[in-house]
């Protein structure tokens, strides 16, 4: 799954619709180098991005994909997505909410074991029904 996360992480980067992906595995993340050192094999399966579009469309994504569980655990085999401005971090005010990297454009994401193809088709069709 680690293979596939990077795949979607560098896909999700080029993405018109996406304003930031924070992910060690990415040559324009701030600890790329220390992830390869760290771990050669990959940098995991886990990172978060950032939507154009704020707090609506991260929850019209998250409501729109077929693939993906909306669950609060994140590390599973299955590709996993949560808004935490609209779950786990809802009662925080919205500067806490940034501060604790919980922005209300942000969704966290987990890359599972399904195809990589079908991961990527999920995420394009879910962020075309929440991007305009």
């Amino acid at each position: 799954h680690v293979r596939n996360a990077q795949a979607v992480a560098e896909w999700l980067e080029k993405d018109p619709r996406v304003e930031a992906v924070t992910y060690a595995g990415l040559p324009s993340s701030p600890w790329h180098e220390r992830a390869q050192r760290v771990v050669p094999k990959g940098a995991g399966a886990l990172f978060t991005v950032a939507i154009k579009g704020g707090y609506d469309a991260c929850v019209k994504l998250v409501d729109s994909l077929q693939l993906f569980s909306h669950v609060a655990n994140l590390g599973d085999t299955r590709s996993l997505i949560i808004h935490p401005a609209s779950t786990t971090h809802r009662q925080l005010e919205p500067e806490q909410q940034v501060q604790a990297g919980a922005a209300p454009n942000v969704v966290r994401i987990s890359i599972g074991i399904e195809d990589v193809a079908d991961i990527i088709a999920d995420l394009d069709q879910g962020l075309a029904a929440a991007v305009s």
